[in-house]
């Protein structure tokens, strides 16, 4: 009989591989360097099952560096650059262990955060860098004392995007009318992803209206979100991508195991299911979507 401790104790071996897919796909958002394995075992494992490019997201400069260097080293691998919303008010209070706690030591007061935005900047311009994001604003993990610096930070991460017109690969965990009334504001890029889309259907159609992309992590499986079962039904097919952010958000049924980007398919026909539609017929438009809003 397994006692409570048993059940308790996480699952850390790697899932099995879903059947390939039948058209290949990008997997719109992963943290290869939070993953166990090689980078290019990573790649191989993806490739086997229909997953061709991976889009490594920087969370902190450190990340954000690590990320333009290994898209530079591989062909199907693109970056995107940034400090994720939890670092800019770690970075302002000097707090050293940072959001991924592989970040460089954060310094103290805005002049801390501005500096690193500076840096973020930099390789936003690099053309293997190809968006701007993770960034937004989460409002879980940060209390009322963090919002004025991750917003602070969100408007500069909305006009280096602009500047180097990149795709905004935006984070927004409790904070949805915040993020969609800043980028009102600020004016939003041309091109807007919500990377692991959190809302409901009658904002997935707000973001349509707006022509902001939505990214589906493995979060549409799980048996309590039906709320994002219903966005992706309603949101338009050009306007879908799908996305790991490994090793986080594995998808049924291996919920709770470390998430890779070859589990991408059980995501895939999570979202193909939940619109009733052929797998073929999504894997294709979200394959054209991601190379549009990646430029690849």
């Amino acid at each position: 009989m397994a006692t409570k401790k048993d059940q308790d104790r996480k699952d850390t071996t790697a899932p099995p591989a879903p059947e390939p897919l039948r058209v290949a796909v990008a997997d719109s958002h992963t943290h290869l360097d939070m993953q166990s394995g090689t980078v290019p075992d990573a790649i191989a494992q993806a490739a086997a099952v229909g997953v061709d490019t991976l889009i490594q997201v920087g969370c902190d400069l450190k990340g954000s560096r690590w990320a333009a260097e290994t898209a530079a080293a591989y062909e199907n691998i693109w970056a995107t650059v940034a400090l994720h919303p939890n670092e800019a008010p770690r970075i302002v209070d000097g707090d050293p262990d940072g959001w991924s706690r592989q970040g460089e030591r954060a310094g103290d007061g805005p002049a801390a955060l501005e500096a690193q935005l500076d840096a973020i900047a930099g390789l936003a311009a690099l053309p293997q860098v190809r968006g701007v994001g993770e960034t937004g604003l989460d409002y879980f993990r940060t209390g009322p004392d963090g919002v004025a610096a991750q917003q602070h930070s969100f408007r500069r991460h909305i006009a280096i995007a602009k500047q180097e017109r990149k795709a905004l690969v935006i984070h927004d965990r409790e904070a949805h009318d915040d993020v969609l009334r800043i980028l009102l504001e600020e004016g939003a890029p041309q091109t807007v992803v919500f990377h692991c889309y959190s809302g409901d259907a009658a904002m997935a159609r707000v973001c349509a209206e707006r022509g902001y992309y939505l990214s589906f992590a493995g979060t549409v499986s799980y048996k309590n979100a039906q709320n994002l079962r219903d966005a992706v039904a309603v949101a338009p097919r050009d306007l879908l991508l799908v996305e790991t952010d490994a090793p986080f958000l594995t998808p049924v049924p291996h919920r709770g195991r470390p998430n890779a980007p070859y589990l991408i398919p059980l995501t895939l026909r999570a979202m193909a299911a939940a619109r009733g539609e052929d797998e073929d017929v999504l894997a294709a438009a979200v394959a054209a979507n991601t190379a549009r809003v990646f430029g690849y």
